[in-house]
């Protein structure tokens, strides 16, 4: 049997085997009941719960003492047929309403079943069937992330009193179904991954609790694949860095403790039905509380950005039952999460109540250490200071000074140019000739090309002088591709920066060849290129180039000539490459790392994660060495390497962590050498296709 005719009946195998499997699990999943009751908490849970608040024990008895206080037997609902909850509530017409009565629905079904007082399950069903008598629908730019916020309360209420005999009539309870399927589920059913984080989180929260509310395998899986593989911002590998970074962090402290709350309610709900999301991407929602805890305690945390402050020293009330299940169920430490419960546990009431298994076991599960973070490219771009030192005899240039004038002097005598600390505004493109050194002194040493440029094609900040550039470094500064210098806290606020293409056409670097092997020996390091919209690096015809510890994030919008053909990185025709310890994260329509008719390229010990592309995209190229990288989160695939003309060979995906990505982890066509080896393949959308070594692909 010829090789193609073995690979193509491997391919078939694997395709046979997933079918297989993948329908076993449908199946399974379809016949498999919903606990009752089952969304916060089981009947063991809700037993546990009264147990503990009836024997006056703590931190139940003072959390049942602050509910008591809170649910009080005076609420009135107030119900609205149309809710509209504009930017930050403003304006809003029955939002604080909703909102309200949503708290107040689920505080009284707690109080009914720890009580058995009649009165409370009473009002319960007072506010839920005023509500689902009235209401039509949710408008205006907040409705999404409103129905996220109050559903869950409405159903973790409604499943109470369905599943005991607090005196919900039927025809009531098919009211309350209505409402969940015309005024909510329209809201949640294509999420919001356009938005920050924290709208999925608040979305995959309550389309899983309606989903067990009306036994919907459908609704459930649903929510289920959204936090596991949710596109754009959605998704939990979305929101947590392998840092533990969230995305919100740069924004401020309470959204980013909104968002990390409902992945950690949602995966609550999932774990009471069978499922463990506790357990994605290693853990890595623990990894995002002990992030998020350490900042808000007052100590440093690692940052690609500028971490907010505000909010800083303020606790929300989510830290119990992610602490409660780590520490007891899988006996990891998390210590800055236990210092935050010391600050919020006296104040909690439903946290407290709602977030304990059980029973508890005697003491916790014997320590396996805190959540672990990653350690690829932990000092990617531009660092503090600088990572090299100058020679004496560098041209240093102070901001406001003539960069090009430096650089077309140096280039006499092959000499570098020092770009001093602040902002440098270039009034053209920068032209860069052969020979030279371009160093900055670290992370405060930024590029930023006139925005007034780019309304024409002199949008790219820097590029090459001479048709045969060669001999370049250009190392330890900042290229802004952004509109204003000063780096935004929400980059999805500024739609005509990131989306649209109408925008600015703005790209780093593009550095082209007329053929290949015409530009030689281009060196990058330290070197952070981020919010472009059009190509953040793009290097063409060039043979010997390097890049190492780069970070180039967020660029490649959809800017013309068109969605998917702008990337962090292009290389195109180029050779004899080597790439490492580096970032290529969050493009918002393009690849991490897009490659065309290379040759003979090395890819190490790299992050790629987010992009709305694959995290390498590899057409028509050879010799290829993609080992020891972490690529998670991507829209499609983690590493697709695909022809089109010519025949890929010599290909070798070695020992990398490839996980969560909406695709494939590892799309290899069929080609000659491959070699695909010790790649770890976890929770991607589908599984491997491979070229070779069949047993190393598959969905794990």
């Amino acid at each position: 049997m010829s090789s193609n005719k073995k690979t193509k009946f491997y391919l078939l195998l694997i395709c046979l085997f997933t079918l297989a499997a993948c329908d076993g699990l449908l199946a399974q999943k379809a016949s498999a009941p919903f606990v009752h009751p089952g969304i916060n908490q089981t009947q063991a849970d809700l037993e546990w719960m009264k147990q503990k608040v009836q024997s006056g024990e703590q931190p139940w008895k003072a959390a049942f003492e602050n509910l008591s206080e809170s649910a009080s037997l005076d609420f009135k609902p107030q119900p609205f047929t149309h809710v509209i909850r504009g930017p930050y509530g403003r304006p809003s017409i029955g939002g604080k309403e909703l909102s309200a009565s949503a708290s107040a629905a689920y505080e009284h079904a707690l109080m009914w079943y720890i009580t058995g007082n009649k009165l409370h399950a009473q009002k319960s069903i007072e506010i839920l069937n005023a509500w689902s008598a009235v209401l039509w629908d949710f408008d205006d730019n907040d409705a999404k992330v409103l129905a996220g916020w109050t559903g869950h309360q409405f159903c973790n209420a409604a499943e109470i009193l369905k599943h005991t005999d607090s005196g919900w009539q039927a025809e009531d309870i098919s009211q309350f179904r209505k409402m969940l399927l015309t005024a909510y589920y329209p809201m949640l059913v294509d999420f919001f991954p356009e938005a920050n984080g924290n709208w999925d989180a608040a979305i995959i929260n309550t389309m899983m609790s309606i989903g067990i509310f009306l036994d919907d395998r459908e609704m459930f899986d649903r929510s289920e694949d959204q936090f596991l593989l949710g596109n754009g911002n959605g998704g939990l590998t979305k929101y947590i860095y392998p840092s533990g970074q969230c995305q919100e962090s740069t924004r401020d402290m309470g959204h980013t403790q909104l968002g990390l709350g409902h992945f950690a309610f949602t995966a609550q709900i999932a774990w009471n039905q069978g499922v463990d999301l506790f357990e994605t991407a290693d853990n890595r929602l623990a990894l995002g509380y002990e992030y998020t805890a350490k900042y808000l305690l007052g100590e440093e945390v690692p940052a690609y950005g500028e971490i907010s402050s505000k909010g800083r020293g303020r606790f929300s009330d989510i830290y119990e039952g992610v602490f409660q299940h780590y520490r007891y169920v899988k006996g990891l430490e998390m210590p800055y999460t236990e210092k935050v419960l010391e600050k919020t546990r006296s104040k909690s009431s439903v946290q407290v109540l709602t977030s304990y298994k059980g029973p508890l076991p005697d003491s916790p599960k014997t320590a396996s250490g805190p959540p672990v973070l990653s350690a690829i490219a932990p000092k990617a771009g531009a660092l503090a200071t600088e990572s090299t030192p100058v020679p004496s005899n560098a041209i240093p240039v102070a901001p406001g000074e003539s960069i090009q004038a430096a650089i077309d002097s140096a280039a006499k005598i092959g000499g570098t140019v020092l770009l001093k600390n602040g902002v440098h505004t270039l009034p053209a493109m920068l032209q860069i000739p052969s020979g030279i050194t371009l160093a900055g002194e670290g992370i405060e040493t930024i590029l930023f090309l006139d925005p007034a440029l780019t309304n024409d094609r002199a949008g790219t900040a820097l590029v090459n002088a001479v048709d045969d550039l060669h001999d370049v470094i250009l190392r330890d500064f900042v290229i802004e591709g952004a509109l204003t210098v000063k780096t935004s806290s929400d980059p999805n606020q500024d739609r005509r920066q990131r989306s649209y293409q109408m925008a600015p056409s703005r790209a780093g670097i593009i550095f082209s060849g007329l053929r290949e092997e015409h530009l030689r020996n281009i060196h990058l390091e330290h070197l952070t290129v981020r919010n472009h919209t059009h190509q953040g690096v793009a290097i063409k015809g060039a043979k010997g180039v390097t890049i190492q510890a780069c970070d180039f994030s967020d660029n490649g919008s959809s800017v013309v000539p068109g969605a998917g053909l702008q990337h962090n990185l292009l290389l195109l025709h180029t050779q004899e490459v080597e790439i490492a310890e580096s970032r290529f994260d969050t493009s918002p329509w393009g690849n991490g790392i897009h490659i065309e008719y290379g040759a003979d390229i090395s890819i190490s010990n790299s992050e790629l994660a987010r992009n709305a592309g694959d995290g390498i995209h590899a057409i028509d190229s050879q010799n290829l060495r993609i080992q020891g990288n972490l690529v998670e989160g991507n829209d499609r695939n983690g590493f697709h390497i695909g022809q089109r003309v010519e025949e890929i060979n010599r290909i070798n995906v070695l020992d990398n962590l490839s996980q969560y990505n909406g695709d494939y982890g590892i799309k290899v066509a069929p080609g000659k050498d491959a070699i695909l080896r010790g790649n770890r393949l976890e929770g991607n959308g589908k599984a491997a296709e491979s070229s070779a070594d069949p047993a190393s692909s598959g969905k794990k």
